[in-house]
């Protein structure tokens, strides 16, 4: 159960970064601003790098959801926060269904 338990939370990091990766990408525009894109190599790189070793203990299907769905919806949420994204009802429900999606997928794979 420990080592899952640190599975888990290795892609819970990996996801932070991934929303990382997500905003130097955008930030980068278009990888002509060296910094952004420093940025977003490091980022994506420890990212997939976490997922990676997350991946030796956990099934393939629950850990990449749950690291896409925590990349998405904090992605979202950042450029709806601090670029200005647009607000919506919808797109904040849309977001809720995802992370309630991400826990549901994690709690199935805790069962296994």
């Amino acid at each position: 159960m420990g080592g899952n338990l640190m599975a888990w939370l290795l892609v819970v990091v990996a996801g932070l970064l991934e929303t990382g990766f997500a905003i130097c990408l955008k930030l980068s525009h278009g990888f002509t601003r060296l910094w952004p894109t420093v940025a977003f190599c490091i980022f994506a790189l420890g990212s997939f790098g976490l997922l990676t070793l997350s991946l030796k203990k956990l099934d393939v299907g629950p850990a990449y959801a749950v690291w896409t769905g925590i990349g998405a919806a904090g992605t979202a949420i950042y450029g709806m926060i601090f670029l200005d994204d647009l607000v919506s009802t919808f797109k904040i429900v849309s977001i809720s269904l995802v992370i309630v999606g991400v826990i549901g997928l994690q709690l199935s794979s805790t069962t296994h």
